[in-house]
């Protein structure tokens, strides 16, 4: 049997000047209530000002000396906290009842008091009246920005479509693009200051144009508006209310657009569609607006196929496994060295689609930790494959995603993979992207030293796309830096681009961090590289990325020159 927990008892206050009304009225209340007392309005307002945080309800007689009940509904109707006080009026002059209403109270009782449970009942009634509202206040609004929770805020939204169906409205999202960068750089409160100058962006353009907005997630918020180009505005008011926390260079926010003037989408799912239009644009750096439109619709009907033939394409082996090969260039001819496994989608009926296209998706939708998985078994399997065939061990890096390190099996999951197909440790290399770090920066840390410790290498990839510093070169645990394909495509002779390299690759040496160049191309790159003293290449110069089948031939070849060289020939 479930007990219900005590109900508290509330209090009543009892205004009356005359101690017969006073007494008769209070020995009624107590029944139910604590009771406090006073004698006349300024009494009253003392004894609201003192227990306000408990008082649930007053009872005010209207006509009394000093100061009568009109002025104390008039004096709290002027106090933003005291005017919701639920306040029934004590009267015998009906037409007093009018000017009250208009003034804020809640009920009427009328003298003489003849029946207690009538009494009690309007109390009971008002009081509840009174709390639910307060239930209510209190889960309308985000307690940091003041903004609608996205909960009253839909419901809202829904109960103004349904009474303006001929409004013609625009759905807007607007997020802080690497908001999470922001808080470890400058620190949570500064994270919350810039929450709420959004917010107060947000709050100047609805109070002019009208509309309603919500806090919808961490750092995302929603805003439902009078169709037109308020987007503009919107960001102008933000970035300027921004300006007094941000230099112009950190404020980096996103808005996207989803205008239905026919309500033809319900409510959430317009918000869906301004959301995805405005996460469109986290790559894009010319823009900081996107509006949805067809085509967005027609990547968002794509996007919903691929997720829902994720099993099949895994269970059929749709997905298969390539590998682009890694040269190392420090001697006079480049040998193989290792290889990265690269994951390739043959769909049967949608032909080839593009990593870039399915990744990130089977990221958001947390798909990519059984795609990891899926690629790390087939490369552990094909390493054993060619170490039968060939007897050598050829290194294949595997990428190891921002999910994955959340994993708490990850390391046991890996080992597993590996012990099955009898590899060693350090030659199944792991590839964690350089943003991984930015983003999760202890969590990566530890869960990098356990792997490491169990013999894994760590490879940090496309090191120099995302935020961090050289200075974290020095403090994390990595064995292999990769250079990602940015700083290559623009190198030559003695350009920024190069000496940014060459910078890293000094670096690098003193740490003792071989580096891989990925992205090569051309053989003016390579001899760049060489030059500046590049450990490994990876690129196209040497090979695309091939299915097993085809990348034997690159093993055999390696295979006859390593025996060219120990023999002489070369």
């Amino acid at each position: 049997m479930i007990r219900q927990m005590p109900d508290f008892k509330r209090t009543v206050l009892v205004v009356d000047d005359d101690d017969v009304n006073r007494n008769i009225l209070g020995a009624i209340v107590e029944r139910e209530y604590n009771v406090i007392y006073a004698k006349n309005g300024r009494e009253a307002l003392k004894q609201i000002e003192l227990n306000a945080s408990f008082l649930s309800l007053v009872l005010l007689d209207l006509i009394m000396p000093e100061l009568d009940g009109f002025e104390v509904l008039e004096e709290l109707a002027k106090d933003s906290a005291l005017r919701k006080l639920p306040v029934i009026v004590l009267t015998s002059d009906k037409s007093a009842e009018i000017r009250s209403l208009e003034l804020g109270a809640a009920d009427f009782l009328s003298k003489p008091y003849d029946i207690p449970e009538v009494i009690l009942a309007r109390i009971r009634h008002s009081i509840q009246l009174f709390e639910n509202a307060r239930i209510i206040q209190a889960t309308e609004n985000d307690f940091l920005t003041g903004l609608y929770t996205s909960d009253y805020f839909y419901e809202y939204g829904r109960f103004y479509d349904l009474h303006h169906p001929d409004d013609e409205m625009d759905a807007i999202a607007v997020d802080f693009s690497h908001f999470h960068l922001l808080n470890e750089l400058h620190g949570q409160d500064t994270g919350n200051l810039v929450l709420k100058k959004i917010a107060d962006g947000i709050k100047n353009v609805i109070s002019e144009k009208g509309g309603i907005a919500c806090r919808y997630d961490a750092d995302t918020f929603y805003v439902y508006i009078k169709h037109g180009a308020e987007y503009i505005t919107l960001l102008r008011e933000i970035t300027e209310k921004l300006s007094s926390v941000l230099s112009s260079q950190e404020i980096r926010i996103r808005i996207g657009v989803y205008s239905d003037k026919k309500h033809e989408l319900n409510f959430r799912s317009r918000f869906d569609r301004a959301l995805q239009a405005c996460n469109g644009l986290r790559n894009k750096a010319d823009t900081a607006f996107a509006i949805y439109d067809e085509e967005m619709h027609q990547q968002q009907l794509f996007n919903a196929r691929l997720l829902q033939d994720f099993e099949s394409a895994i269970n059929e082996r749709q997905i298969k496994v390539y590998y682009q090969p890694k040269y190392n260039i420090l001697g006079e001819i480049p040998l193989l060295s290792s290889c990265e496994a690269l994951v390739r989608w043959i769909h049967p009926e949608l032909g080839f689609i593009n990593p870039e296209v399915f990744i990130p998706l089977f990221e958001e939708n947390g798909l990519v930790q059984k795609l990891d998985r899926y690629v790390w078994k087939e490369a552990a399997a094909q390493m054993h494959k060619w170490n039968e065939a060939y007897g050598v061990i050829l290194p294949v890096s595997v990428n190891v995603s921002r999910i994955d390190i959340s994993s708490p099996d990850l390391a046991d999951f890996i080992c597993k993979t590996v012990n099955e197909n009898k590899i060693s440790p350090k030659d199944f290399l792991l590839e964690i992207t350089e943003s991984a770090y930015t983003e999760n920066f202890q969590q990566i840390i530890d869960t990098v030293n356990i792997l490491r410790k169990k013999g894994f290498k760590i490879e940090m990839d496309d090191f120099g796309a995302g935020y961090s510093s050289l200075n974290m070169l020095t403090t994390l645990p990595i064995d292999v830096l990769k250079l990602d394909k940015g700083f290559i495509n623009n190198i030559s002779k003695g350009n920024r681009e190069m000496r940014m390299v060459e910078m890293i690759l000094d670096i690098a040496r003193f740490l003792k961090v071989p580096v891989i160049a990925e992205g090569v191309e051309t053989k003016e790159q390579v001899e760049l590289l060489k030059h500046a003293k590049c450990d490994v290449i990876q690129g196209y110069y040497f090979s695309k990325p091939l299915p097993p089948e085809d990348f034997n031939s690159l093993i055999e070849k390696d295979m006859e020159i390593r025996k060219d060289i120990s023999s002489g020939k070369k």
